[in-house]
C-alpha cells in the first residue's frame, strides 16, 4: 500500500512540475490570455477608428457642409461673397 501512495504522490509531483513549467503549461496559458486580452483591445480602437472614417465617408457622399468644412480647413478657400481676413502674429 505504500508503494502506491509513494507512486501517486511521485505522479503528483511529475505532473505539477509539467504544469508549471513545460510549454503549453500555466504560464503560457496566462501569456495567451494577455496576448488575446491586447488583441481585444486594438481591435476595440481599429473598430472605433473605421466607425469613425465611415462617418467621415458618409458625411462627405451625402452632404457639402463636410465638404465645405474641409475645403476651408485643408485648402483654405473661402466662398466668392466673403472676405478672408488674416491676423499676423508677431
Amino acid at each position: 500500500m505504500r508503494i502506491v501512495i509513494g507512486g501517486l504522490a511521485l505522479l503528483l509531483v511529475v505532473l505539477q512540475a509539467q504544469l508549471w513549467s513545460a510549454s503549453g503549461g500555466l504560464p503560457s496559458v496566462w501569456e495567451i490570455q494577455r496576448e488575446i486580452a491586447d488583441q481585444k483591445a486594438e481591435n476595440e480602437e481599429l473598430r472605433q477608428r473605421n466607425a469613425a472614417l465611415e462617418a467621415e465617408v458618409r458625411d462627405l457622399k451625402d452632404g457639402l457642409d463636410a465638404v465645405e468644412e474641409r475645403a476651408r480647413n485643408e485648402l483654405g478657400m473661402i466662398r466668392e461673397d466673403e472676405v478672408f481676413y488674416q491676423v499676423a502674429d508677431e
